[in-house]
Formats: structure tokens, C-alpha cells, sequence
């Protein structure tokens, strides 16, 4: 697997037949890249999901991290053919129970993210699912806590990842998947 490029089994431009630009959302001048006609096309879908599981493999993750909210249609079915553990990683306030949490910045303020103290054990190999990356804060503040969690970040996978914003920066050294290039 490469660190930046798709799987070179994948049908990476059959896969991008399904992501809808949206010009103007959520507000003017941003294009949207809507992922929900390939979530509504089953053998896109499946695609979708073996890409992630054969890119990083039954046996070496114990845990598979889904990052609210898109994250978790990603992580779910991916860790459920990996044998592995799924871990919501959520918005502040929406987990019950002791959390463990950290903010990291946005384009314009700071957000946060939480964990499930319980979610992660000392030695866990992780994966961390999300649809898109874009500036890298959202998947970086997940990978920090993982590690603070005492887990290790065993790589990073995303559907889509837009180039331009440099996000993949921010996730230092781990393994990387992105199915989709813009």
C-alpha cells in the first residue's frame, strides 16, 4: 500500500463515478463532494469497503476508529470484516461515560473530539476511518488520542482526500490509504 495513492486494485475512477459535486455547500465558493450516491450503489460501496480491508489487512488491527459522523458508515463494516473492534470517535458531549477528549483547530475556531476512556487498550493497533481528509486536524486530533489511550496508529484511510489543503502533513508518518484524489 502506498502512503498517498490508492490501492492499485482499485477502480479509483469507477469509484469517483459516484461522489456529487455540490457547488456553493455549505456556504459560497466550497464544492461539496457528496459521498452518498456511492453509499447508495451496493458494489460501490463493497469496493469501497474491501479497498480499506485488504489495505490493511485481517489480523494486524484490533480496533477500527469511525469519525463522526461519516466516519462511522466507513469504520463499522470495515472493522466488523477486519475481526476487529469498532470505537466512535464523537463530538463533544454526545458519548456517556468517562471520555477522554481533545480540541484542535478548524479553519475558522476549534472543535473537539471524544473518546470512550475504555475504547482503546495499552497496545491496541488501530486504524482510523474517515470519509474525507482535508486540512488533517480532525484525523490528527484522533490519532493523539488513540496514543493517549495507550493504543498505536497502525494507519489512516480515508475515502477521499483533497491535496491541495495539505492535510496529510499533519498525520506524520503512519501508513496512509486515500481511495480518491482531488
Amino acid at each position: 500500500m502506498s502512503a498517498t495513492g490508492p490501492s492499485p486494485s482499485i477502480d479509483a475512477e469507477r469509484l469517483r463515478a459516484f461522489v456529487r459535486d455540490v457547488p456553493d455547500f455549505p456556504e459560497p465558493g466550497i464544492v461539496f463532494k457528496d459521498i452518498t450516491p456511492l453509499l447508495s450503489d451496493a458494489d460501490a460501496f463493497r469496493t469501497m469497503i474491501d479497498a480499506f480491508v485488504v489495505a490493511f489487512g485481517r489480523g494486524g488491527v484490533d480496533a477500527v476508529v469511525g469519525i463522526e459522523s461519516r466516519g462511522f458508515i466507513l469504520a463499522a463494516p470495515v472493522a466488523d470484516r477486519l475481526g476487529a473492534s469498532f470505537v466512535p470517535a464523537r463530538k463533544a458531549g454526545k458519548l456517556p461515560g468517562p471520555t477522554r477528549s481533545v480540541s484542535y483547530a478548524l479553519e475558522y475556531g476549534e472543535a473537539t473530539l471524544e473518546l470512550h476512556e475504555d475504547a482503546i487498550g495499552a497496545g491496541q493497533r488501530v486504524l482510523v476511518l474517515d470519509d474525507v481528509l482535508a486540512t488533517g486536524g480532525t484525523a490528527a486530533a484522533v490519532g493523539e488520542l488513540v496514543t493517549g489511550l495507550g493504543g498505536s496508529v497502525v494507519g489512516f484511510g480515508f475515502l477521499i482526500e483533497l491535496d491541495f489543503l495539505d492535510g496529510a502533513s499533519k498525520l506524520g508518518d503512519h501508513e496512509r490509504l486515500s481511495l480518491l484524489h482531488y
